[in-house]
């Protein structure tokens, strides 16, 4: 009798085949993509963000037009205004840079594209922590007031999601009831529920002018070494009304955001975030990698980990090479 020999590469052979057999297939669908909108007169690209800017209202508006046109499904906003100070006051202002522009997408492209507006204070306090300073530190729950009232801001201009960042305590619960009480109970929560204190962060505290004045913010960002913690995190989210989370950095979070897809139902997002992006970048440029293989091999591990939703700012190349 002939020894039983076993053959997997018989699926391997061509293109065709490798295609058919496929497990994990991203398409543009999936993603989510980051954007930052200024107040500044003219918009520029990020230095360490090579392919990224800061848009005013009008360039972001031309921008979004060509997104919505690519297919993409969602952008999330990031705001830059003239001026800061210790409350964040522009960050739940009417007529803040981030309510500006939701008005303006709407009248420029409609319904065609989601907007989710991300919901923290550090783009917009002079000292760049995500709440208010009390005795030396960020203090919870009057936090919780002004990020409600930006969540009501945003949604009364449009915003389609709601995306809380700041890792208050509660703050998923305070946002939840404020858009309610305001008749928004519509209105979708995508929370960052593990937001991890990253080294990979530095590239969008440059695009953000977001970097802390003082100290860090590791007493209410989530310790790298933690991995139970997450899932509580996520649970307490989802608890208080998050219908989608997520797990923030990507690329060294894989088991968390594996464990969180196995653990709980709602939709599930990652957060491919500057650091991962701009390492890509610097390394194609020297000719080290090649990046559309490389971009394409990471977005498929997030999808394989478990993500439904990945934000990325290979977002708009990945369209454009897929269809």
């Amino acid at each position: 009798m002939r020894e039983l020999i076993h053959r997997p590469r018989r699926l391997r052979r061509s293109a065709a085949m490798r295609r058919l057999v496929r497990e994990t297939v991203v398409t543009k669908n999936d993603l989510l993509y980051p954007m930052f909108v200024t107040a500044e007169r003219e918009s520029r690209e990020i230095p360490s963000m090579p392919g990224v800017y800061r848009y005013t209202v009008d360039a972001l508006c031309r921008e979004v037009e060509k997104i919505a046109k690519l297919g993409l499904p969602a952008i999330m906003l990031f705001g830059i205004p003239e001026e800061k100070d210790a409350v964040g006051s522009g960050g739940y202002a009417e007529d803040g840079i981030v309510p500006r522009a939701i008005r303006s997408l709407r009248k420029a492209i409609g319904d065609s594209i989601l907007i989710v507006p991300d919901v923290c204070l550090c783009e917009y306090t002079a000292h760049g922590h995500c709440g208010i300073i009390e005795k030396g530190d960020v203090a919870n729950d009057p936090t919780l007031e002004l990020l409600a009232r930006a969540a009501v801001c945003y949604a009364e201009a449009g915003a389609d999601v709601i995306a809380p960042s700041d890792m208050m305590d509660g703050r998923v619960a305070a946002i939840r009831a404020a858009l309610d009480t305001n008749g928004f109970t519509q209105t979708p929560i995508l929370a960052y529920s593990a937001k991890y204190a990253s080294g990979f962060y530095g590239p969008f505290r440059e695009a953000a002018d977001s970097a802390p004045q003082f100290g860090d913010r590791r007493t209410y960002q989530m310790d790298p070494p933690n991995r139970r913690e997450a899932l509580r995190e996520i649970a307490l989210d989802i608890e208080e009304g998050a219908d989608m989370v997520m797990v923030k950095p990507g690329l060294a979070y894989l088991d968390i955001l594996r464990e969180a897809r196995d653990n709980f139902d709602v939709p599930l997002a990652v957060y491919n975030v500057s650091g991962e992006y701009s390492m890509v970048k610097a390394a194609a440029r020297n000719g080290w990698i090649e990046e559309a293989r490389v971009v394409d091999e990471i977005l498929t591990a997030f999808k394989r980990a478990g993500a439904d939703i990945i934000l990325t700012y290979h977002a708009l190349d990945f369209a454009r090479r897929h269809g």
